[in-house]
């Protein structure tokens, strides 16, 4: 198996919506995308790996290495590595923006709050957003798509979607992305989150999350509609994040018990009508 179906299939295995989103990609930019994506989910899952955070940090500064061209090791003995280099060259990806990406993930690793929702949405920007940003130059090859815009709305609706999708997850690691500042304005507490106890004050926070989750949606959907459709694969994921919050917002909604999460049939379903209308 070579690097680049190494890469495929580890993001079906793992990352299906955005593999079944990277099927809608020309066959040439799709295994650069595959590689992308690969890369995202090594670096997204370093936490699970790891049992502290200071191997974390060591993993992650091996690919920050990789990326200033000072990795120790073979590039060939890892298939990722070596389909992703090949990826930047080929396709003039910015290799400050997947440093950046790493950087982010360093946040990952600990239990610290959240600050802020301007700190949520620049994590969700130098990660979600700037994912989608490189799967768009790919598929402009390596030419710039005037996309920052459209990238960056629809990275964090995205991540804020998919981090209340797992906020039961998050709880039960004693890990909180939800915005500090917003949960002072809510009277939310930490504690409560951790213990899995639904308040009021909680589901007025999650409220408020999914209508920022909406806005940034809505402000996408406007960008996208100005791009060349050839670029529409790179943001078909973030048309599960609609359907995500409306089933949040179904009667007796419970965050830490409601299964939210999209059955395959319906992900590949939802996938292919943005595709063939040609936005999210």
């Amino acid at each position: 198996m070579d690097a680049f179906a190494f890469a495929a299939t580890e993001v079906r295995q793992h990352d299906p919506e955005r593999f079944f989103a990277d099927l809608f990609a020309p066959e040439t930019e799709r295994r650069y995308l595959f590689a992308l994506h690969a890369f995202n989910l090594e670096i997204a899952r370093v936490r699970e790996r790891v049992s502290e955070a200071l191997p974390g940090e060591i993993r992650l500064q091996w690919w920050r290495d990789l990326l200033e061209g000072s990795a120790h090791g073979e590039v060939a003995g890892n298939p990722i590595a070596a389909a992703l280099i090949e990826t930047i060259g080929l396709n003039n990806l910015p290799r400050a923006a997947l440093i950046n990406l790493i950087e982010a993930r360093v946040f990952d690793l600990y239990n610290d709050p959240m600050p802020s929702l301007s700190d949520l949405e620049g994590h969700a920007g130098e990660t979600a957003a700037a994912l989608i940003q490189c799967g768009a130059l790919i598929l402009a090859k390596g030419r710039d798509p005037g996309s920052a815009d459209a990238s960056g709305h629809a990275g964090v609706a995205q991540a804020i979607a998919g981090l209340l999708r797992a906020l039961p997850w998050h709880a039960r690691r004693q890990q909180l992305y939800l915005p500090a500042d917003l949960m002072g304005k809510h009277g939310a507490k930490a504690d409560d989150i951790f213990a899995g106890r639904t308040t009021p004050a909680l589901m007025a926070l999650l409220a408020e999350m999914r209508a920022i989750a909406r806005d940034h949606l809505h402000k996408a959907r406007a960008a996208i509609g100005q791009l060349d459709p050839s670029l529409l694969p790179a943001f078909l994921p973030v048309a599960l994040v609609e359907p995500t919050l409306l089933k949040m917002e179904k009667r007796g909604y419970d965050p830490f018990q409601t299964a939210v999460a999209l059955p395959q049939w319906q992900v590949q379903w939802r996938l292919w009508r943005a595709a063939r209308r040609g936005n999210i």
